[in-house]
């Protein structure tokens, strides 16, 4: 899947970063004539595949999507998140036309998933320079941890904190399958690409990354992060969720931040002598 045995993986504060966030940015990463050739290649639509193909079937060597995975960044980045030999469950093109008028409402990309233990990543390559009038995805970081059911959120408009996506052309993204998010409308004079994979794991989401900075400080800063539109009381939720995920993805069962999980979870079984 990559042209190198040993892709440049993540570290652990980037993926505390994406633990927080909900997802991961890697700006300009595509070189210059892949993300010229890919304006033809997703403008004439890319066909199907079967729900859960091998990235080999589903994208056969030479193409440009194996092309795109095996771009070093990338491929690191996809084997930190989920591991290697992941699944394609599937794949779009999303084009906004000039001036269309419409947008995305505010989605999750699945029915209520309960897992605390596992995720899916979503990859979104955005071939262009994407300048705020092209209406470039909007995604609300923090959100992925909270239960929804896609659409639900659809209402909700101009949360305080939420992105618009900005970003040079050859920009890949890496989503949690429940970060809040949404295509937004196109009112500029060029027409805007973007192409996504959704990828499952097959393998346990545990120390998947460089861990070699495991006990750096700033892996709990990230994780203590805030965005502006949590609640005072209910977004204290997001950290005990954080912890929850984090101490499934490094095995350490002791791990917390500000005794949020330790204090909700004490439940000593000894008797009194």
């Amino acid at each position: 899947m990559t042209n190198s045995e040993h892709p440049p993986l993540l570290s652990s504060v980037r993926m505390a970063h994406f633990v927080a966030h909900g997802s991961l940015r890697l700006d300009a990463v595509v070189p210059a004539e892949m993300n010229a050739e890919a304006i033809g290649f997703l403008g004439r639509g890319v066909p199907g595949v079967p729900y859960g193909s091998t990235v080999p079937d589903a994208y056969p060597e030479g193409s440009f999507p194996r092309r795109l995975l095996g771009i070093p960044a990338v491929a690191g980045a996809l084997r930190s998140l989920v591991g290697p030999d992941p699944r394609v469950d599937h794949h779009a093109v999303h084009i906004r036309e000039p001036h269309e008028g419409r947008a995305q409402p505010l989605h999750g990309d699945a029915i209520i998933d309960v897992r605390t233990d596992a995720f899916d990543v979503q990859l979104m390559y955005y071939p262009q320079d994407v300048t705020l009038d092209m209406g470039g995805t909007l995604s609300v970081p923090g959100s992925h941890l909270r239960r929804t059911n896609e659409t639900d959120t659809g209402r909700y408009q101009n949360l305080l904190g939420q992105s618009r996506l900005v970003c040079p052309a050859g920009t890949v993204v890496f989503l949690h399958h429940g970060l809040w998010h949404g295509g937004r409308r196109n009112d500029s004079d060029t027409v805007r690409y973007m192409f996504k994979i959704r990828f499952n794991p097959t393998v346990r989401q545990r120390r998947l990354w460089d861990t070699s900075d495991l006990a750096d400080p700033r892996v709990a800063k990230e994780l203590l992060r805030t965005f502006p539109w949590y609640e005072p009381a209910t977004g204290r939720l997001e950290f005990y969720n954080r912890v929850l995920l984090w101490r499934s993805l490094t095995g350490d069962e002791s791990f917390d931040l500000e005794h949020w999980v330790t204090r909700v979870s004490n439940r000593p079984q000894g008797e009194v002598a």
